[in-house]
Parts: C-alpha cells; structure tokens; sequence
C-alpha cells in the first residue's frame, strides 16, 4: 500500500514505489506518534506547532482517516489526537507539561477501563451463579493467568 499521492510536490516528478513505500512507513510510524502526549509535548515546547508548513503538514495526514490507510494504525486514539492538532488552540496548551500529563493520565484510565470491560464481556458467565460469583471467577482467571479460548 503507497501512500496517499504518488507525487513527489519538492522535485515535481512522480515517486517510484520504493519511494512511496518508504513514505507511507515514515508517515504511519508518524502519525502514531501523534497518540503520544508526552511526544506532543515534545514537539510544542520546541515550536513545531507555531510553523505553518509543519501545521499543514498535520492537515494533510488526515487521510489517515480512511478506512483504507487507517486499517494499518495499530494506535487508533491517534487519530484523534490528529483531530484535535488542527485547532490552534489545542496546539498552545500542549507546550504545558501540565496538559499533556493530563491528557495522558485519562488515555491510561480510558484504557483500563476498556480493558476491563473487554475482559468482562468475554468472561464466560455462569447463568446459575450470583453476579458477585461471576465477578470471581473472572478475577480468578485473570490473577490465575488462564485465557478465555474465545480471545484471539
């Protein structure tokens, strides 16, 4: 799969494919970045989000989007996260080490807390027991180290 254009826009000419290749790689791994707010911190407390062309290099990875480039994201919470770099406003509050952390902190809760219904959605149920013995034996399960034959 090449990325979005096969056109290199700086020499004028068309790209080979090993050359789209490469950039779809380069700008997959990118946009990946993008679900890290430790990363972005990074690149708003050394500028990159007061350059214009660095901006609305942003804009043109939204094509990310697409079902048939964002079937490659293995982070899809980037995607969002590419949302919310096109609002200025977004990219300003990113410079505090405050925000990001913070950002972080309710990534990781949303994870945990998906995680865990994940995992009690594909808990086998005994229909017989009280929700209490249920939730037992998924703990039980968890702590014990045994998969569910159904996770794949």
């Amino acid at each position: 799969m090449a990325a979005k254009e096969g056109w290199n826009y700086i020499s004028g000419v068309p790209e080979t494919e090993e050359q789209q290749k490469l950039r779809f790689q380069v700008e997959l791994e990118f946009v990946q970045c993008l679900g890290n707010p430790n990363y972005l911190n990074f690149l708003a407390q050394r500028g990159y989000f007061k350059d214009s062309t660095f901006v609305n290099y942003l804009k043109y990875l939204s094509y990310w989007k697409e079902p048939e480039y964002a079937k490659y994201l293995k982070y899809p919470m980037c995607l969002h996260f590419l949302d919310l770099l096109q609002y200025e406003h977004f990219r300003r509050e990113l410079v505090n080490a405050q925000c990001s952390k913070f950002i972080d902190d309710q990534q990781i809760l949303l994870w945990q807390h998906y995680t865990r219904r994940r995992n009690r959605l594909l808990t086998p149920q005994n229909p017989n027991a009280t929700p209490e013995q249920n939730s037992g034996n998924q703990s039980n399960q968890q702590t014990n180290g045994h998969m569910n034959p159904k996770i794949t």
